[in-house]
């Protein structure tokens, strides 16, 4: 097998123990250099089921809830489906892919607090009940709509406010909580629990404290206008890193157990989305031209005025397509240079652009490279969420790059043991064992320009 894309029914290569991920990368490379230099995604699902691993034994007591928008490549949504998460989200085709997947309709909560009508429509005609709100109008638009929808109030809390200053607030205030409650009673609507905001920027885990403790009140709000509220989503700002799930844990329980006690029926749920498959994807591009950049640059200060040149890179993927979190200030990993270099040569200062020619199509400020060519390719390890579904902007023959699935053999026995098997939850993969081509491993080490 060389390694087949993402589709309806979809090729997921078994490697073998002799195969790593960068024998794949290096084989697709080498088909790519021969015909058209398309980039490409190669994705490990061994990682997000070890991410899953990861969450169970640290946040054991809190249901994760994937947030589609982040990656929406099929095998990922089946894969987690079949690890037993619920889904986030945001519009008509996201909840088409995974009702195509056949996720209960309660496992499905449609965010977004800006929905479209006919949007709202489809969810109330397929039984997708719950329903995020943060404002009076988006209330009124919903009990019109879907009057049997069961709401959650998007809050943001103070501490949320001050951790992303420079960010478009989300979600109400306190102050504003007892007035929607009061609302939505008098239109006859359900507001089952609280969704709070959290940034996806967020380093801070006593931002998660602050916003169960706004929680509760709003909770006691609730009660207190007739509802019988009975979930609380802790919102987002996964990193991917086990560091920092430890630490939102040790944060986070205790006052969960406070606020929130089991008794109390209120089922705890988050929004892990980059942290599932930041790690798990990696982006292979082609340099498709190259500029020296002028030594009297006004982008340049003294100190780089030296007799060294610096370049700037074109690739064939940009803020537009795969590296769309560059637009939400995630900060992108300068990539590894995918051909041979000798260990002592130079490295030159380098900024590396999409296709588009925008100003913003930027995707690395400063790196330091050894001199490349037109031909050229890179590999970011980790490129990012929010890269897969449709370019931001459309350029001629533009298409989101295609994904090749695989999984080692020892990560897919430890799956089987997690209770997952491929006859009853993976009904759409194709586990087909990876053969890797030794006349491509040997020349994707001289790639052709």
């Amino acid at each position: 097998m060389k390694g087949v894309a993402d589709e309806p029914q979809y090729s997921v290569g078994l490697l073998d123990g002799d195969t790593a991920l960068c024998d794949v990368i290096d084989s697709h490379i080498y088909e790519q250099s021969l015909s058209e230099k398309n980039a490409f995604f190669v994705a490990d699902l061994g990682v997000v089921m070890r991410q899953h691993i990861r969450w169970r034994t640290h946040m054991a007591q809190i249901r994760p809830y994937y947030l589609v928008r982040c990656n929406n490549s099929p095998a990922v949504i089946e894969l987690l489906a079949a690890l037993g998460t619920g889904f986030i989200c945001t519009n008509k085709s996201e909840l088409e892919l995974v009702q195509s997947h056949g996720i209960p309709s309660e496992d499905i909560i449609y965010s977004g607090v800006c929905k479209q009508v006919s949007q709202i429509k489809y969810a109330a005609k397929n039984g997708i009940d719950l329903l995020v709100f943060d404002n009076e109008a988006e209330l009124r638009k919903i009990s019109r709509c879907h009057p049997n929808a069961k709401l959650l109030v998007q809050i943001s809390t103070e501490a949320s406010r001050l951790e992303d200053e420079m960010s478009m607030t989300m979600g109400c205030s306190l102050k504003d909580c007892r007035h929607l409650l009061e609302t939505a009673k008098k239109l006859g609507m359900q507001v089952v629990g609280v969704r709070c905001h959290i940034s996806s920027s967020c380093k801070d885990d006593q931002v998660y404290v602050h916003a169960i403790s706004d929680a509760r009140c709003v909770f006691d709000m609730g009660e207190e206008a007739g509802f019988n509220m009975n979930i609380l989503d802790i919102g987002g700002g996964f990193s991917g890193s086990e560091t920092q799930l430890k630490q939102i844990n040790r944060a986070v329980m205790s006052v969960v157990e406070l606020y929130f006690p089991l008794c109390s029926g209120v089922s705890i749920i988050a929004e892990p989305g980059s942290y599932f498959i930041s790690s798990a994807f990696t982006l292979a591009v082609n340099i498709i031209s190259k500029e020296v950049v002028a030594r009297d640059s006004p982008d340049h200060d003294e100190a780089s005025l030296n007799d060294e040149p610096e370049f700037q890179y074109y690739m064939n993927e940009g803020v537009y397509g795969s590296f769309a979190s560059k637009l939400c200030e995630t900060l992108i990993a300068a990539p590894s240079v995918h051909k041979n270099t000798y260990l002592d040569a130079p490295v030159y200062s380098s900024s590396l652009w999409g296709p588009s020619g925008d100003d913003l199509d930027q995707v690395v400020n400063h790196c330091l490279l050894p001199e490349l060519n037109i031909g050229d390719w890179l590999v970011f390890t980790q490129p990012g969420a929010y890269g897969l579904g449709q370019p931001l902007c459309t350029l001629a023959d533009t298409s989101p790059p295609p994904v090749y699935c695989v999984i080692s053999s020892r990560d897919w026995l430890e799956m089987q043991d997690t209770g997952v098997t491929r006859d009853a939850k993976l009904k759409n993969f194709s586990l087909v064992p990876y053969f890797l081509n030794s006349c491509q491993t040997e020349a994707a080490l001289s790639v052709p320009a």
